[in-house]
């Protein structure tokens, strides 16, 4: 039997991702990879490309869905996703309850309070890596809304298809197939979806972005725009890496050392030197850097620098000291 384009691409990019990953052995054979499905057609397609692909890689996968607690009825729709994930094959099906805070704004202490829900069964479960359905049109958002807050090449380099910096794996196969596409796929394979009436709301920058904003570019400029967007973030990805790998070597604070690094490099190595030191690395900004690359490279006895997580920088015997 034929099998539907929009299945095919979307089981392909899923296949694609894990085999990468476990080539590079970030993933073995046996793990548990879980999606986390929160109803839409994204997720839900992740869901199901993953039940079929993921088994024929000797691979074990399950689910998890976060109630954010935020609308009416999300628990019991969250119960719906468990039970249509558990019909797929995914084994565990889990769902967990969260209570979102306020810090950063709606949509920054929702994401905060998902992922770290996500890192919480993560380890109970003994969770290898977790998919998430995040598409070209997400990666274009992302790139968006990095350009309007100025935020330098690592903001603009979007999301990274494999991470590997947390308690889990986090994977995002999609992130070179449309939003059409996994509308598609859930429609050929028969999967009712939800639409999250936050995904409508303006009263969000994202939304602003994926409702106003992207397409007024394309209706200016022309078809396409989504996609260049997302391959730029590949490109300063792969350039922001390389400059992150000569930062990491870098220990010295000593400002005569500091002034021999290339620019790229040494706000590199401010950067890092001030998250280890205590700052909020989410709250730290292009403008914090700024400030620190002044103490080092136009000295003229400025004021001690102030980081968010109520950390100073300030630069005493030729050196950067944090307190």
């Amino acid at each position: 039997m034929r099998i539907d384009k929009a299945v095919s691409e979307v089981r392909r990019a899923v296949r694609v991702n894990l085999q990468q990953a476990l080539d590079d052995r970030a993933l073995s054979a046996g793990d548990l990879v879980c999606a986390a499905v929160s109803g839409g057609a994204d997720s839900l397609a992740l869901a199901a490309a993953l039940a079929f692909v993921g088994p024929k890689l000797g691979l074990r996968v399950g689910a998890i869905t976060v109630d954010h607690a935020l609308q009416s009825g999300s628990a019991e729709r969250a119960d719906e996703v468990v039970k249509t994930c558990m019909t797929m094959g995914l084994d565990p099906a889990l769902a967990v309850a969260i209570s979102v805070g306020r810090s950063g704004g709606p949509e920054a202490a929702a994401r905060k309070a998902r992922y770290t829900a996500l890192t919480t069964v993560a380890t109970r479960q003994q969770v290898a890596a977790i998919a998430l359905g995040h598409t070209l049109d997400d990666q274009a958002e992302t790139v968006l809304l990095g350009l309007a807050r100025g935020s330098g090449s690592r903001s603009l380099a979007g999301m990274s298809p494999c991470d590997g910096t947390g308690a889990a794996l986090l994977l995002r196969p999609f992130l070179g197939v449309r939003r059409t596409t996994t509308e598609a796929a859930c429609a050929a394979m028969g999967l009712t979806t939800w639409d999250d009436p936050h995904n409508a709301d303006r009263r969000y920058a994202r939304v602003r972005v994926r409702l106003d904003a992207l397409p007024a570019l394309e209706a200016a400029i022309g078809p396409g725009i989504a996609e260049s967007l997302a391959r730029t973030a590949d490109l300063l990805r792969a350039d922001a890496d390389a400059l992150d790998e000569l930062a990491v070597n870098v220990s010295s604070m000593a400002v005569e050392d500091l002034q021999e690094l290339l620019p790229a490099v040494r706000r590199r190595v401010l950067r890092a030197a001030a998250v280890a030191a205590g700052a909020s690395n989410g709250a730290l900004a292009a403008v914090h850097v700024t400030e620190l690359d002044r103490l080092v490279t136009d000295w003229h006895g400025q004021r001690p620098v102030s980081l968010p997580g109520g950390l100073v920088a300030e630069r005493r015997c030729d050196r950067l000291h944090f307190r």
